[in-house]
């Protein structure tokens, strides 16, 4: 499999429809769309909606029937960014080797390009893939991907960053644990619910959803411990947002927790399980595998 080349023509597929699912830069209220373009069209990996369509794609389905819904996944991604970026949060100013919406317009406009991204998100997940033939499982994605996102998910975990890093107060946990369900919710949980997604689309049994779940449980967790490794690693051109910050705003990392080395055999390991999940879902050198390999030796 030319992983390169897959990766190429899934990223064009996202992106010609989020080009078609964007509301114009144009359009009112201008100021606000030319936001979301901004944040959204500022490049990125497309990891979810590409992970959805992988996923679709091993379950038996047709890619190209679910790449609406699956840009909904990456706009709902696009959001989070745009808010982890604001002053009160991260207060980053590069994103994607490009200023951060707060900076490049102004924090109130960032905080409704953020809100505006997060509905239009979910209201492409409502609406795709059309027809009646489709409800049923478009109410469930639907319902998986709010959960993902909810305070039980990925806002959970943003607030659980906060609490570690003592921007906010929190009660007192184990390090480990709450590493762990850090990185499990504020990346994980939006990862996973790019693969399961993929499945439920299909029409799968609980079982083999189990599966898919289980698989993108793992991608999610070896993601951002890779992120851990390149905050400290790679530089800022290579990874298109400010190197080094987790460290200096004190946050908690696996590798500000466990050190450089552990965390590499860690993510070893990860790399393993992936690989030996993704066979349990579509057999020996499939995409999902490829594709698991890529988020652990991304360089950015």
């Amino acid at each position: 499999m030319n992983l390169d080349r897959l990766l190429a023509e899934e990223r064009a597929a996202v992106e010609a429809a989020l080009g078609r699912l964007l509301p114009a830069e144009g359009a009112w209220p201008e100021r606000l769309h030319r936001a979301m373009a901004f944040a959204v069209f500022a490049g990125g990996k497309r990891v979810r909606p590409v992970l959805a369509r992988l996923a679709h794609s091993a379950a038996g389905g047709d890619p190209d029937v679910i790449t609406e819904a699956a840009c909904g996944l990456e706009l709902i991604h696009t959001y989070s960014l745009v808010h982890d970026d604001l002053p009160a949060l991260d207060d980053d100013v590069l994103r994607r080797g490009r200023p951060t919406v707060h900076v490049a317009f102004d924090e109130a406009t960032a905080i409704l390009c953020g809100d505006a991204l997060l509905t239009e998100g979910l209201l492409l997940l409502a609406r795709h893939p059309e027809g009646e033939a489709w409800a049923e499982r478009r109410a469930e994605a639907t319902a998986l991907v709010a959960e993902a996102i909810s305070a039980r998910g990925m806002v959970g975990g943003q607030m659980e960053d906060l609490e570690a890093t003592g921007q906010v107060e929190g009660g007192a946990v184990d390090p480990e644990t709450r590493l762990e369900r850090i990185h499990r919710h504020k990346t994980g949980c939006l990862l996973r619910a790019s693969v399961e997604l993929g499945a439920v689309l299909a029409g799968v049994s609980d079982a083999v959803r189990g599966r898919f779940a289980a698989f993108g449980e793992d991608l999610g967790l070896a993601f951002q411990v890779a992120d851990d490794i390149l905050d400290v690693t790679a530089s800022a051109e290579d990874l298109g947002k400010s190197p080094g910050k987790d460290a200096a705003a004190g946050k908690l990392t696996f590798v500000t927790l466990y050190g450089l080395d552990s965390t590499r055999r860690r993510l070893e390991e990860l790399e393993e399980e992936l690989v030996d999940g993704a066979r349990g879902i579509e057999g020996p050198d499939g995409a999902l595998a490829a594709f698991a390999r890529f988020v652990v030796h991304r360089r950015y």
